[in-house]
């Protein structure tokens, strides 16, 4: 099998650490290994991987940015980016899955939690021992998180919760949902544990995008949550959007390696494809389009160095993330769409692992905010005024 050794055409190599680029190269290795040679079959089949989730937790790929005393690996955010990247040459879904354990689940709990809830929960959801889900998207609120309808009501010792959600990451294999409903008209967190009387995670079926990922919905029927599963410190929407911001982050490196993996199936293919007595790739129109994903794969990584390192001197703005995730998603959808032209009929079998990633990117370009929505986050940002109505 062909051995991938990265796209790196600007040399951004020389701009990282020793330590960002073993983690790099180990998250590399494991894809390769592990992910790889499984993921058509589970895409095929439409279901997750479970196998490699301890393995992620020995590697230390859950909560990477936490503190080594949750179990968790203590790196920087220029780290995390990387792996998520490489997860992400692998499979959107494998990425999807670490990302919501990490910046959806753990980074709540972490930011917002108890003592006592960070104590239990960080570290075993940092070896994969308990997996989490994230409940904000709901059946007619996608764009629009304040409009809400799941609801909390205090009760004795407690909380009673009722509503629904929907498109919910890891909803069905989860041990706990980080669920964000109304109190007094307030939304707040609360963590809902599997096995809660009036709690059930549906899997969602029949997707043709995300294949190899668990996408449930979460209903609520009267659930009980006792006083000390409410995430104490939440004060409103704002938390779970800053929770929507870390994942954003994430999923803007993520896509680089779907980019990364379409070109080098591309490049490779041109090289050996022989039409008219050469490689395809000896003509100008396989060259320009080469040449166009090669470039738009280097502006995305130039991004997210910039907001990796921005974001470990803490001085990164929510509408940079915006533009680095509506940038690279719209680019790996239009490189994925691309490289399966050069691959020409070839591009459609799962031989090759382009028709795959497109069919993932049209998800990913969606979920954690549509490429309108960031658009008018930014638009708000440079204008002043805000065009959401």
């Amino acid at each position: 099998m062909h051995k991938f050794s990265g796209v790196d055409y600007y040399n951004i190599d020389s701009l990282l650490s020793e330590d960002e680029l073993m983690i790099r190269d180990t998250v590399r290795d494991f894809v390769s290994a592990e992910i790889i040679p499984v993921i058509e079959k589970h895409n095929r089949e439409g279901s997750f991987p479970i196998q490699v989730i301890s393995k992620m937790g020995e590697l230390g790929l859950f909560g990477t940015t936490l503190p080594q005393k949750y179990n968790c690996a203590e790196l920087n955010n220029v780290s995390y980016g990387l792996v998520l990247q490489e997860l992400e040459r692998g499979d959107s879904g494998i990425r999807s899955f670490v990302s919501v354990q990490s910046s959806l689940v753990m980074y709540p709990i972490f930011t917002f939690g108890s003592e006592e809830q960070k104590d239990f929960w960080l570290p075993r959801l940092a070896t994969g021992e308990k997996i989490g889900c994230f409940g904000l998207t709901e059946p007619d609120f996608g764009s629009n998180p304040g409009g809400m309808i799941t609801k909390a009501q205090k009760v004795d010792g407690g909380y009673l919760l009722n509503g629904a959600k929907m498109w919910i990451t890891n909803g069905t294999i989860a041990n706990l949902a980080v669920v964000w409903a109304k109190l007094d008209g307030v939304v707040k967190g609360f963590l809902v544990e599997k096995g809660f009387k009036g709690f059930t995670a549906p899997e969602m079926k029949g997707k043709l995008s995300l294949r190899a990922s668990v996408t449930s919905e979460l209903i609520f029927d009267n659930v009980f949550i006792p006083d000390k599963n409410l995430l104490p410190k939440t004060t409103g929407l704002k938390n779970a959007l800053m929770c929507l911001n870390q994942a954003r982050f994430g999923i803007a490196w993520g896509v680089v390696g779907a980019m990364m993996a379409c070109y080098d199936s591309a490049l490779n293919y041109s090289k050996s494809r022989i039409q008219f007595s050469k490689p395809i790739a000896a003509y100008q129109m396989t060259q320009e389009k080469l040449v166009f994903m090669l470039t738009e794969i280097t502006k995305a990584q130039l991004l997210n160095y910039q907001m990796g390192r921005l974001k470990d001197k803490g001085i990164l703005k929510h509408t940079q993330v915006s533009m680095a995730k509506r940038n690279n998603c719209e680019k790996a959808l239009e490189i994925a769409h691309i490289a399966r032209e050069i691959l020409g009929a070839n591009g459609i079998i799962d031989e090759y692992p382009v028709m795959r990633h497109a069919a993932n990117l049209e998800a990913v370009k969606t979920y954690e905010g549509t490429h309108e929505m960031h658009t008018l986050i930014i638009g708000e940002d440079i204008t002043g005024f805000a065009a959401f109505d």
